[in-house]
């Protein structure tokens, strides 16, 4: 990497003149005692008693070294605990809620330890305003250094050649990569095409209640319409999906969702988006730490020189690999999209924020199509994408985020990380495959990522209800919609937090045993006192089977390490 720019400024050990109107007017009041030596007069500079030259341009009597304006607050260097207890108490509590529970909420997981260090590090100090090289204001030479670092980072992660793909790793969040993406590419009342909310979208893809209110920025500002799951089978309905575009004539046509248990048929969205004319965009928040971990079978090489086999390879750590480890854990949405986002704190374990991928270069020729973005030879997202992130939509970034995401990003392309997104996959299959054993419905009957959509309204079960009895056992997963259903659903379950702690199949057992418990004690307090939130809640109180499962998740969770606590 090209070192950054250096403007030759270097601190001095001489003081700079300080004229009567450098400081701040509320810093100059001035005490009225008697006069010294020299016409001199003592002022009260927070609380540092200074003297200084009432005639002439001479040379300020602050010490060589100056205290902190608020140095007799004693704020500066005073650890969380000492500054401030009541926030550090908090904290501790959640941490503490961390440890002894069990987390299944599938959008949650847990960062590294040198994550959470650029988090909390002195780079929150800074403004960069402004892509790598083009900042507004300067001193960013090595931010512009991390953010370059991240981005060849990200493109490493994904097997992404710069030549044909950019990306940006500004956004907030992913809903912010988003709506960038629209406000980039997009006029104000263009449409939009993406997954209905209760089918597994996402509200950032396009939502409005049935009565009409629009709900989602992307709603409000563009045109949505939104395509459906098979309410039989839950599996999107891809010959309507192409019925819907070719009438509504989206200029976005979006795959990816936040809660569909199975693979993308990202080649039929192609297709689709070539017939109609729309760019294609996939928001991969859920599954980027599976598409990341894509890796073939060719490219490893076993103790017999093939792929195939029960031959095993050790790593430094011992962890033992066999070929079943590396299969293509999902199709790559990069194959065949023309702009990926994602979040970056779900399955690739890093910082809360999101990121956007762009093609950029020349574009393939797509015979008997007629492609509506860009000119006719080049992709010309990124200027368009870049300047809507900033200025358009956001300030300055977050330069603790992008150095904690370009950690993660550096974890994400080892084979360690590999081996932990099959495992994974592993353990939501054994998890489904433990919940089907006991009779219960899941939307797909399974799964083919890190999720799972247990549906609850066969059981008889309110899931706020269900969701709440997990939380007062110190299980966290949350409630959704499932297709066809109006306000109860079902409950959302995800494994890379869990796994993360070090659960194996056999963990997801045990798991699959509590969420069970819970769901009896659930249909009991509905039987007694009825399924009214108010009424339902009353039931919980002093309620001796909630403690009794409580202390089992307890114990059961405290046996597993915490990232970056230990």
């Amino acid at each position: 990497m090209e070192p950054g720019l250096s403007l030759g400024l270097c601190a001095s050990s001489t003081a700079a003149p300080l004229s009567d109107t450098s400081v701040p007017w509320r810093f100059r009041h001035l005490k009225e005692e008697e006069e010294e030596e020299n016409n001199g007069e003592t002022i009260n500079f927070m609380d540092q008693r200074v003297k200084r030259k009432i005639e002439g341009h001479q040379q300020p009597c602050f010490p060589s070294k100056r205290v902190a304006m608020d140095s007799s607050v004693g704020w500066w260097n005073k650890p969380l605990g000492v500054a401030d207890p009541e926030i550090f108490e908090i904290m501790e509590k959640e941490k503490r809620r961390q440890f002894r529970g069990i987390e299944l909420i599938a959008s949650e997981n847990f960062v590294c330890r040198a994550v959470m260090e650029a988090l909390g590090s002195h780079l929150s100090n800074k403004y960069s305003e402004g892509m790598p090289g083009a900042k507004y204001y300067t001193g960013n030479q090595y931010i512009d250094e991390i953010e370059l670092l991240c981005c060849q980072r990200a493109l490493l992660a994904f097997d992404l050649h710069p030549n044909n793909w950019g990306v940006n790793v500004q956004p907030y969040s992913c809903t912010s990569a988003n709506f960038a993406v629209y406000t980039g590419i997009l006029h104000p009342g263009d449409r939009i095409m993406g997954m209905d909310s209760a089918s597994g979208g996402h509200l950032s893809h396009g939502y409005y209640t049935q009565g009409g209110k629009k709900v989602s920025a992307a709603s409000i500002f563009f045109e949505t319409l939104p395509y459906k799951v098979n309410p039989q089978s839950g599996y999107i309905d891809y010959d309507k999906l192409e019925e819907k575009a070719m009438d509504f004539r989206p200029k976005i046509l979006i795959c990816g969702g936040s809660s569909y248990p199975r693979e993308w048929d990202y080649a039929r969205f192609r297709q689709v988006a070539d017939k109609c004319g729309a760019v294609l965009m996939c928001d991969m928040a859920h599954i980027s730490g599976l598409v990341a971990a894509k890796l073939e079978f060719d490219e490893i090489t076993f103790a017999n020189g093939s792929s195939t086999g029960n031959y095993m390879i050790v790593f430094i750590d011992h962890t033992e690999l066999t070929p079943s480890m590396f299969d293509v854990e999902v199709v790559s949405p990069f194959d065949y999209c023309d702009i990926v986002t994602s979040t970056t704190h779900k399955s690739l374990r890093g910082p809360r924020g999101g990121i956007i991928f762009y093609r950029r270069g020349p574009k393939p020729r797509r015979q008997g199509f007629v492609l509506n973005h860009g000119d006719d030879s080049n992709y010309d997202f990124e200027e368009k994408i870049n300047f809507a992130l900033y200025p358009s939509l956001q300030g300055g970034p977050h330069n603790n985020h992008i150095a904690a995401l370009a950690i993660a990003l550096k974890q994400v392309a080892t084979p360690e990380y590999k081996v932990y997104m099959q495992q994974v996959k592993r353990n939501a299959q054994a998890l489904a495959s433990a919940l089907l054993r006991r009779n219960f419905r899941l939307v797909t009957g399974g799964t083919d990522n890190h999720l799972l959509l247990w549906d609850l309204t066969a059981l008889g079960l309110i899931d706020r209800n269900y969701e709440k009895v997990c939380e007062a056992c110190h299980i966290t997963l949350n409630k959704c919609a499932i297709y066809g259903s109006i306000s109860t659903g079902g409950v959302r379950i995800g494994t890379p937090a869990m796994t993360s702690r070090g659960c194996l199949e056999e963990d997801f057992e045990t798991i699959a045993d509590f969420l069970l418990r819970a769901a009896h004690i659930t249909s009991m307090v509905q039987r007694e006192h009825g399924k009214s939130c108010k009424d339902f809640l009353k039931g919980l109180e002093n309620n001796k089977d909630i403690s009794e499962l409580r202390n089992r998740v307890e114990t059961f969770s405290s046996q597993f390490a915490m990232p970056g606590f230990d």
